[in-house]
């Protein structure tokens, strides 16, 4: 059976919307940037304030504000779900009236009955 991993959010600036919803919800903060992720980012010619992806952690679901061009509006989050092998959860979610979008390395996306988009991501060890 699947869980919500992550909550993702449609941001213009990532870093900024991720310090916004940090400060309003009790327990969240943004995720610390270890040195190796900061030399990571380094290497994209990207530092924590341009990171594309920031995550904020908390006592609930992970928040992640992900860069897009221009956020569309009604739609600005998606859930993103694990659980057990992805093949196995979507065949179980397609069989729930869910359909496939696109396919990717570690995760595929997925609309629900009403169109709305959801990623169901590999399992993390």
């Amino acid at each position: 059976m699947a869980r919500i991993r992550e909550i993702v959010i449609d941001a213009l600036h990532p870093a900024s919307l991720a310090r916004f919803w940090a400060g309003v919800l009790e327990g969240y903060a943004v995720r610390a940037y270890d040195d190796a992720e900061i030399a990571r980012l380094a290497g994209l010619g990207l530092t924590p304030e341009t990171d594309p992806s920031v995550m904020v952690d908390g006592p609930g679901p992970i928040l992640c504000f992900q860069q897009v061009a221009t956020p569309t509006p009604g739609r600005r989050m998606h859930l993103d779900i694990v659980g057990g092998p992805r093949a196995d959860e979507v065949a179980r979610t397609v069989a729930l009236g869910g359909t496939v979008r696109d396919t990717h390395a570690d995760h595929t996306v997925m609309l629900d009955p009403e169109g709305a988009a959801f990623c169901v991501q590999d399992p993390r060890e």
